[in-house]
């Protein structure tokens, strides 16, 4: 029970967080991603504002042995590189910029974006349902 309040409660803050910031004005974001038009440098402000403090989180993190309300921190991400982490940064990044949209102001934007944002929604869904199929049938990277 104190474990979906506290889900619920960063949910909401994190909705909050991108609806105040403009991430799920798709001008805006799109604004961003166009360096050499009409840029709109504000988001960067965002982007420190989230990395900074995520960046602190992890390092405490690193110093605990169980999570705030007492379950396992999961382990640390591998921190190399593989093709399907690239390719997937580049088909993420492509979708953002044409659509100006991630998962999270995607969802946000469903109660006012209209048929391009369920749209963009149902394609996302889409991409996630499809994936497996293709992680599948990729050869396994060789370990060391």
């Amino acid at each position: 029970m104190k474990r979906n309040l506290f889900a619920a409660l960063s949910g909401g803050l994190f909705g909050l967080g991108l609806l105040i910031s403009g991430m799920v004005d798709t001008t805006k974001v799109q604004g961003w991603l166009d360096i050499f038009g009409a840029w709109d440098p504000t988001l960067a402000f965002v982007m420190g504002g989230a990395i900074i403090p995520m960046a602190i989180a992890w390092r405490v993190a690193a110093r605990r042995r169980v999570a705030v309300l007492g379950n396992a921190l999961p382990e640390p991400p591998a921190q190399r590189l593989s093709t399907r982490l690239i390719v997937g940064s580049l088909l993420f990044g492509a979708g953002w910029g044409l659509a100006g949209l991630c998962p999270g102001p995607a969802m946000a934007s469903l109660s006012f974006g209209g048929l391009g944002g369920l749209v963009f929604m149902l394609a996302m869904m889409a991409g996630m349902g499809i994936a497996p199929v293709f992680n599948a049938r990729a050869p396994q990277p060789k370990t060391a």
